[in-house]
């Protein structure tokens, strides 16, 4: 099974195909911006009036795109049902969800249980539970797009990712990864992902979100790849050293027991 940057490169060396364009269209809607016109979008796109509106046509009819009004356009019901899909079928969260609500029960502090994954040079959040109803642990919701050089939860990922999707990573983003610490060279940044590869969990505060602590520990495939992370985030930074220490050991049995039930025999994992 290819990665997404390995996917993600191929479509690129092939260049975009007619449907790669009409799902360029999904791509523009976001939280910051979640209304889109289909003149807006051609101008995006560099597309034709035209094919601006041929785009959102074909997109209105599989119900992907529906009409606000006048000539403004949302992401439409198909993708809720999409979504609702994806979590029935998605084999890693029918097998994490257990695990990450027994750690829940284990936790006295607020909290919240992520679970994420590698997507596009950036990290996403798959799931997340949580102790806390009011007020709201963790920024990372489902579908949540991170950097990826920040936060403990995105750094465990990119510790173990493999050497070509490093060197992308390090051509597209040496400015940020440099403004984060991890070295102003390519071989300083290599320096800084084995120092993190050396440590079987992360632990990070105040790097995403203010005030909050991410102990966050990889979970591998049955091939020893890097398949995602999990971690606990706590409203407020623990007590101690001992208290991180027992959160830490915590979170990484959770991991293992995670890769146990999906056939990761013990000599994979974190020993890659």
């Amino acid at each position: 099974m290819k990665d997404d940057g390995e996917e993600h490169g191929e479509s690129a060396r092939r260049g975009p195909t007619s449907a790669d364009k009409v799902l360029a269209v999904l791509s523009l809607f976001s939280a910051e911006r979640p209304v889109w016109s289909p003149e807006g979008a051609a101008r995006r796109l560099r597309v034709s009036l035209a094919t601006g509106y041929r785009y959102f046509n074909t997109l209105v009819a599989a119900g992907m795109l529906e009409k606000l009004h006048r000539n403004r356009y949302v992401l439409g019901p198909a993708i809720v049902e999409l979504d609702r899909k994806v979590r029935a079928a998605d084999p890693v969260l029918k097998l994490a969800q257990p695990v990450m609500e027994r750690l829940l029960r284990r936790l006295r502090e607020p909290a919240a249980i992520l679970l994420c994954r590698y997507y596009r040079q950036k990290v996403m959040c798959i799931h997340q539970e949580t102790n806390r109803s009011g007020e709201p642990v963790s920024s990372y919701e489902r579908g949540t797009l991170q950097p990826m050089f920040r936060g403990a939860t995105s750094k465990v990922i990119l510790a173990h990712l493999p050497p070509r999707i490093i060197v992308n990573l390090w051509r597209d983003h040496r400015r940020e990864i440099a403004a984060t610490g991890m070295g102003p060279s390519f071989e300083d940044f290599k320096a800084a992902l084995r120092a993190l590869r050396r440590e079987p969990v992360n632990v990070a505060t105040s790097e995403v979100d203010e005030g909050r602590t991410g102990i966050a520990a990889p979970i591998f495939d049955a091939n020893g790849r890097v398949n995602g992370s999990l971690s606990i985030v706590l409203l407020s930074p623990p007590a101690g050293t001992r208290a991180v220490a027992r959160l830490a050991i915590a979170v990484q049995a959770a991991a293992r027991e995670i890769e146990r039930s999906r056939g990761v025999t013990s000599d994979k994992g974190s020993k890659k």
